[in-house]
């Protein structure tokens, strides 16, 4: 049984650990206030995790596909 097909190119890669980070660090950091720091804490592992697999789920549903071959 085959892995998961990478769908993400270097740049969409690069700038989606950035915003995690990113996002993660301001729900963490108690700049954001109530649900806003609680939304960022919850989403911002998304773009992160996505952005250091390589892979998106959304990508694969809708066929995009930022990764060369």
């Amino acid at each position: 049984m085959g892995g998961l097909v990478a769908n993400e190119g270097t740049m969409d890669r690069s700038l989606r650990i950035a915003l995690g980070v990113t996002i993660l660090l301001l729900g963490f950091s108690d700049l954001l206030p109530g649900l806003w720091g609680a939304s960022a804490r919850i989403f911002g592992w998304y773009p992160l995790l996505t952005g250091l697999a390589g892979w998106c789920p959304l990508y694969s549903l809708l066929g995009i596909r930022t990764h060369s071959r």
